[in-house]
């Protein structure tokens, strides 16, 4: 089992930045593929970043490529999402998961799940 708790979601105007952490417990943090994904009322979570369990692999959403970086401390067992130049369209409930395999961008590859943090950005 593994529970994870995000932080660092807030409200920003549009062009700013935030930077999201998903901390891990429970079991060994280096074995699990990391993601981010987003949701907002009425849709599907979506993809928008990965890494693998070294970091030594990252995936990005188009929508999101260029602006935005995943990074892994395995020491401190979080992962984190560097939100630059941010859009109104970013405002979303932003969610980590945990992977046991690839993980990647299907939700279903995922195991594990945080409760999400709300970022919302003004245009």
């Amino acid at each position: 089992q593994v529970q994870l708790a995000e932080s660092g979601g807030g409200l920003v105007q549009a062009g700013g930045s935030l930077k999201l952490f998903c901390t891990a417990s429970g079991r060994t943090f280096s074995d699990y593929a990391m993601g981010w994904f987003r949701q907002t009322p009425g849709k599907e979570r979506e993809f928008v970043a990965a890494i693998s369990w070294n970091g030594g692999r990252t995936w990005y959403a188009d929508s999101v490529k260029g602006r935005f970086t995943i990074s892994r401390d395995n020491a401190k067992n979080t992962v984190y999402l560097q939100m630059n130049s941010l859009k109104p369209e970013d405002t979303a409930v932003y969610y980590c998961g945990a992977s046991r395999g690839y993980g990647g961008s299907v939700v279903d590859e995922y195991n594990y799940w945080g409760q999400g943090t709300q970022v919302t950005v003004s245009s």
